[in-house]
């Protein structure tokens, strides 16, 4: 996984901006104004994502390329190295993670928006 694939794969899911908030070098992918995904500019070697804390420490405990959240609480937040050997669908499944625990965060009839939101694309 390169970048511009991550900031594509980011960016097509619902509602979904990006900007540089914490400075120039960092990335930052939010969902409805909250944030799901971060990585740093120039050197994409790793991305922050929530996660569910339980799997979290399951997926930290597997893979050797996930660990606590850098700069992040580290009870809900992982960073994931996208340099070592992990498979690039299995990335893209913590990153959808990431993003549905988010959207689980939101109040079910914000929630009920958004989903009639992407239902309307659809037709």
């Amino acid at each position: 996984m390169n970048i511009e694939e991550f900031r594509e794969y980011c960016l097509n899911k619902a509602h979904v901006t990006e900007s540089c908030p914490f400075g120039p070098e960092t990335l930052v992918f939010k969902v409805d104004g909250k944030l799901f995904a971060l990585t740093h500019l120039d050197f994409f070697e790793s991305i922050n994502l929530k996660c569910d804390p339980a799997l979290a420490l399951e997926l930290r405990e597997r893979h050797p390329e996930v660990t606590p959240g850098f700069h992040m609480n580290k009870k809900h937040w992982n960073t994931v190295s996208v340099r070592g050997s992990l498979e690039d669908p299995l990335i893209y499944s913590w990153i959808d993670h990431s993003y549905q625990k988010v959207i689980e965060g939101m109040s079910q009839k914000r929630r009920q928006e958004l989903a009639a939101y992407r239902i309307s694309l659809r037709i």
